[in-house]
């Protein structure tokens, strides 16, 4: 089984807009044992649903973020999950400090660094305009996409 983590600052707009994403994808395409969660670096949010408008802009393409609730990034998701995607260079760092062990660090990477984005980070849309919150969709849908191999 694959388990697959998205982590970004607040688990409000990116991370989530993975999650559901991935759900969605694997959902239409099919495919069978996977476990895909999301997870923020920070506590602000904690038990809160995706940014308003992330919700929003990702409705507007077919996909329902309303079940989804933020979390904290912990200790015990470096066992719990096989690959961990973080959005940016930040969140990266604030992942490596509760990593304990080689293995652990090796299953983090920056989303954008499976593929030829051009950049690492996935930008924090959170306060910018709905324009921003297209773009961050966009490219967080071509990642995910690219990672779960996405056949069109």
């Amino acid at each position: 089984m694959r388990k697959i983590l998205f982590v970004c600052l607040g688990n409000i707009c990116r991370s989530p807009l993975a999650e559901g994403i991935a759900l969605h994808l694997v959902k239409e395409q099919g495919i069978k044992n996977i476990v895909i969660d999301s997870a923020g670096t920070a506590n602000y949010h904690v038990n809160e649903a995706p940014d308003h408008r992330t919700t929003s802009n990702a409705l507007k393409h077919g996909i329902d973020l309303s079940s989804l609730r933020a979390r904290q990034f912990k200790k015990g998701d470096f066992d719990a999950f096989d690959e961990i995607y973080v959005m940016d260079e930040n969140n990266l760092k604030n992942a490596l400090k509760l990593a304990e062990t080689n293995s652990h660090k090796e299953k983090l990477k920056l989303l954008l660094s499976i593929g030829d984005f051009g950049r690492l980070d996935v930008p924090d849309p959170y306060y910018g305009t709905e324009n921003d919150f297209e773009k961050v969709f966009q490219l967080v849908y071509k990642a995910i996409k690219e990672l779960i191999n996405v056949k069109n």
